[in-house]
C-alpha cells in the first residue's frame, strides 16, 4: 500500500499542476526538477532526461501538447489523472510491484487489461470479440475484489475493452469513484458517450476514454458498420465540450494504412480534442479470421516512420504498439508489465493470446500471475533481439506454439477454441517475410541512436 508520505507528495503534485495551468510554457521545466524529486527512487531518471532536452526547445510540439493539456482539460480530471498515474501508479505503485516481484520470484505487471463484458452494440469485421459468447460478464463484485487485490500488489492502473465496456457503464462509474486512486482507461466505440457521461468523467476525474477509429469515414464505417464515423465525430465533440481529455485507437490494417497515416487524418484527431492515440497492429486471432487485413512488410515500415516522424511535429502523444517495443525492452505481456483478463474471468498474457492456465474466479490475482504460461513467458522475454520483432505469435510465431505447450495451457477461445499450431502456422510466413525488412530496419534505428549519442558528447 502507499506510504507515509504520500500526503505531502499529493500536496506538492497538486501545486505542481496549479503552477502548470497558471502559466505551462514558463514552469514546464521547474515542474520536472520537481517530479525528480517526488521520484525518491530514480525509477524514470532516462524518460526525465528525454523531457529536459525536449523542453530546452522553444515551442516544439511537446511543449504544445502539455499546454494543451493544462489549459483545455477540466482541472479534476488533469490533477486527478496526474496524481493517480505518476504518485500512485508509476512512483509508489512501482516501488511496490518490485517488492512483490522479489517476494514472489515473478513479474507483476503495471496495468492489466480487463473485459468487464462480452455485450457489443457493433460487430466489427476481423475482431475477435465477435467470436465471443455475448453474454458474458465479471459480475461488479468480481471486479472490485480484482482492484482492491491489484492495488495490494501495486497496480493503480487499469484498462477496459470488451466487447464494449460502456455497456456496463453504471458499474464502471460506481467501482471508478471507490478506487478513485486508481486512473481507468477504456477503450470505446463511443456510441453510448453523451452529456451525462461526460459530466460523470468530470466528477470523478480518473477515467480517460479511448475513441475507436479506423480511418475516415468510409474506412471506418466500412469496418465498423454505417454510422460509425458520425457516431466518433459526435462522440468527440462532446467530450472537448465538457474538457475531457481522450485519445483514440486504431487497428491498422492493409486497408486503412493510407488514411490512418495521412497528415489530414492525424491533425483532424487533434482538432476534435484527442491528447494520445494508440497503433495497433492487425492480428489474426480467432478460427476463420481474414488473414488479409495483415499489414503488408511497405506498410508496416510505413506505421514505423510515420509515428516516429509525427513526435517530432505533431502536439499529440502517438503509440505504436508494436515498433516501440525498443524503449520497454520487447514484448511486455505474461505479466511482465501487462496482461489480460477477458469477460470470462481467464488470464491470458496479452489480448491478443487467447490461452491461459488460470481464471480469477477460481483462483487469486497474484496465483494467476504465477501460473505456467506466464513463467514461460518471462523466461523467453525478449522473444527477438530485434525489438522491431517483439510478437511471440505474429512475428517470432514458433514460440507461441512452443510455450502454450510446454505451460499445459488451454484455448480460452468461448466458442471455437484455436489450436495453437493452427494460430502459429497462420503467421508464420508473415513473420519470415517482415524479418527480412525488421534486420536492415532495425540496424538503421541502431546507427541512428549511436550517432545522436555520439553527437551529445560532443556538445558536454
Amino acid at each position: 500500500m502507499l506510504n507515509v508520505k504520500y500526503q505531502v507528495e499529493k500536496t506538492i503534485l497538486k501545486q505542481m499542476i496549479h503552477y502548470l495551468r497558471k502559466n505551462p510554457e514558463e514552469n514546464l521545466s521547474n515542474i520536472l526538477k520537481l517530479v525528480r524529486k517526488v521520484d525518491t527512487k530514480s525509477y524514470y531518471t532516462e524518460i526525465y532526461d528525454v523531457l529536459e532536452e525536449l523542453l530546452s526547445e522553444e515551442d516544439n510540439n511537446w511543449i504544445q501538447l502539455m499546454s494543451r493539456l493544462a489549459t483545455e482539460v477540466n482541472p479534476h480530471i488533469l490533477e486527478t489523472v496526474f496524481t493517480n498515474f505518476l504518485l500512485n501508479s508509476s512512483i509508489k505503485g512501482w516501488e511496490e510491484l518490485e517488492k512483490n516481484r522479489k517476494k514472489y520470484g515473478h513479474d507483476i505487471p503495471f496495468t492489466i487489461l480487463i473485459d468487464p463484458t462480452t455485450a457489443c452494440n457493433k460487430k466489427c469485421i476481423g475482431c475477435w470479440a465477435a467470436d465471443y459468447n455475448k453474454a458474458l460478464n465479471l459480475s461488479c463484485d468480481e471486479l472490485d475484489d480484482l482492484f482492491t487485490q491489484g492495488k495490494d500488489l501495486g497496480i493503480y492502473f487499469y484498462i477496459m475493452t470488451g466487447g464494449e465496456p460502456l455497456v456496463r457503464k453504471k458499474d464502471i462509474l460506481r467501482l471508478a469513484e471507490k478506487h478513485n486512486d486508481c486512473v481507468f482507461m477504456m477503450f470505446t466505440n463511443g456510441t453510448l458517450i453523451d452529456d451525462a457521461l461526460c459530466e460523470d468523467f468530470c466528477r470523478l476525474g480518473n477515467i480517460v476514454p479511448t475513441i475507436s477509429v479506423e480511418g475516415f469515414d468510409d474506412a471506418t464505417d466500412g469496418r465498423r458498420g454505417e454510422g460509425s464515423w458520425k457516431d466518433i465525430m459526435r462522440a468527440m465533440d462532446v467530450m472537448k465540450r465538457h474538457r475531457v481529455p481522450f485519445g483514440f485507437s486504431t487497428c491498422f490494417t492493409n486497408q486503412n494504412s493510407e488514411s490512418v497515416l495521412s497528415d489530414a487524418f492525424i491533425d483532424l484527431m487533434i482538432d476534435k480534442g484527442a491528447y494520445f492515440s494508440w497503433y495497433f497492429t492487425f492480428m489474426p486471432i480467432g478460427c476463420g479470421t481474414d488473414t488479409s487485413l495483415m499489414a503488408t512488410p511497405d506498410q508496416r515500415e510505413q506505421l514505423y516512420r510515420t509515428i516516429r516522424e509525427w513526435r517530432g511535429e505533431k502536439a499529440i502523444f502517438n503509440m505504436d504498439f508494436w515498433h516501440d517495443a525498443e524503449y520497454v525492452g520487447g514484448c511486455v505481456a505474461g505479466g511482465r508489465r501487462y496482461c489480460h483478463i477477458n469477460a470470462n474471468g481467464d488470464v491470458e498474457p496479452c489480448v491478443f493470446c487467447h490461452y491461459s492456465n488460470a481464471n480469477i474466479k477460481e483462483v487469486s490475482l497474484i496465483e494467476a500471475l504465477g501460473q505456467p504460461l506466464f513463467m514461460e513467458y518471462q523466461k523467453n522475454q525478449p522473444f527477438n533481439c530485434n525489438q522491431f520483432r517483439p510478437c511471440p505469435i505474429l512475428d517470432n510465431s514458433p514460440k507461441i506454439a512452443e510455450m502454450v505447450k510446454n505451460a499445459g495451457a488451454k484455448s480460452t477461445e468461448y466458442i471455437q477454441p484455436e489450436d495453437v499450431e493452427e494460430l502459429a502456422a497462420k503467421t508464420k510466413e508473415y513473420g519470415e517475410i517482415w524479418a527480412q525488412r525488421a534486420e536492415p530496419l532495425w540496424a538503421e534505428n541502431i546507427q541512428q541512436k549511436a550517432a545522436r549519442e555520439a553527437a551529445k558528447q560532443k556538445v558536454k
